[in-house]
């Protein structure tokens, strides 16, 4: 990394500089949580102890570093928040020379901007300076987003163009395409739901067609790093996945999370589960579990229908380059190829699925009138 002395005056300086000729980021209506009612790019500057934060990334326990995030609000003022950062995330936090960050803001401080409700904020960024780290933080976005058209029942993202500067003046300040996601209990709430914190889940349990839409969607995105019953070692149930509670019978919605193991990012640190018989993260492979009869048609239909939607978000990021927009757009469309194709589907979905002995018991004990 870059290293030079400046004095801190100059660098918070140029954070102005910056705030003023990245224009005026659109806010949202009045309500609880606007970061996540609108879409267009907010302009931000982070001034921090960055260096010591990146300094615990090896660590266990972590303490915030306290900072100052200033955006500019609607009336085109510049608005300065305090909020403190850590490093966060397991395999990122020890990979990346940037690793990722969480963002602690004072809720009683942002109450009427743009960032009222907020308090703790997931920051995905790129991992490193090298160009194909922006990319991979882009198709990311682009992941949730996708999830975002296909189902309500999947976490929002807002795109923050983000200039760092480091207030012990190691680091050269530096500027990147970065996205924050909505909070866990905010995601239950905004949805009515009950967030779960369970050590694993019941095949049984599972919300049928919100499983089946939702493993379509991993498979859209080529994505196998997930799980729907239990977590790994030191993680609630389930691995990259929140479990909400739905109805009286309490059914589990699984709604999935963290996205670069993707074939849709083809991050080049990214490789298969162990347990995935393929090679490439590129390379598909359908993780879903068997359905009772309609539910994986129905859900099948729905991805069909949004078809032109889910082509229109790679068509109109802007952001990515050019190379980045055309993989995407090819790989997407190999998917719909895999479901407009009777042979393709029954042979890599229908005929793929896992737990068929384990949805005949289910069938079998709901047809059962003893």
């Amino acid at each position: 990394m870059s290293r030079r002395r400046r004095p801190l005056a100059a660098t918070l300086a140029a954070a102005a500089a910056v705030l003023a000729l990245t224009g005026i980021p659109d806010t949202a209506d009045a309500g609880e949580n606007p970061l996540f009612t609108g879409d267009t790019m907010v302009k931000a500057v982070l001034t921090a102890p960055i260096t010591q934060a990146y300094a615990q990334a090896d660590l266990e326990q972590r303490i915030y570093m306290p900072g100052q995030w200033s955006f500019v609000d609607a009336s085109g003022e510049i608005r300065k928040l305090d909020v403190s950062i850590r490093t966060r995330g397991n395999f990122r936090r020890e990979y990346c020379d940037l690793p990722p960050l969480q963002l602690n803001f004072r809720k009683k401080q942002v109450r009427g901007t743009l960032f009222d409700g907020q308090d703790k904020l997931k920051l995905v960024s790129p991992c490193g300076r090298q160009a194909r780290y922006q990319q991979y933080v882009l198709l990311e976005y682009l992941a949730y987003r996708i999830f975002e058209v296909v189902t309500d029942r999947s976490f929002r993202t807002r795109m923050i163009r983000l200039s760092y500067i480091d207030s012990d003046d190691k680091l050269d300040p530096w500027t990147a395409l970065t996205f924050v996601i909505e909070d866990e209990k905010d995601m239950a709430d905004r949805l009515g739901l009950a967030q779960l914190h369970v050590n694993s889940v019941k095949f049984a349990a599972l919300d049928r067609p919100q499983t089946a839409l939702m493993e379509l969607t991993q498979f859209l995105i080529g994505n196998n790093d997930y799980s729907l019953l239990k977590g790994g070692e030191k993680e609630e149930c389930c691995h990259n996945m929140v479990m909400l509670a739905v109805g009286e019978d309490g059914s589990r919605i699984p709604v999935p999370f963290d996205f670069d193991a993707s074939g849709l990012v083809n991050a080049s640190y990214a490789s298969p589960p162990a347990f995935v018989p393929i090679r490439d993260v590129r390379d598909r492979y359908y993780l879903g579990f068997c359905q009772p009869p309609g539910v994986l048609d129905q859900a099948l239909d729905k991805l069909r229908a949004e078809h032109d939607a889910i082509l229109a978000l790679v068509t109109g990021m802007k952001e990515m380059s050019r190379k980045s927009r055309a993989k995407s757009v090819e790989y997407v469309e190999d998917f719909y190829q895999i479901l407009g194709d009777p042979q393709r589907l029954e042979t890599e979905v229908k005929g793929q699925c896992r737990g068929a002995k384990l949805l005949d018991k289910l069938m079998r004990t709901a047809t059962d009138p003893t």
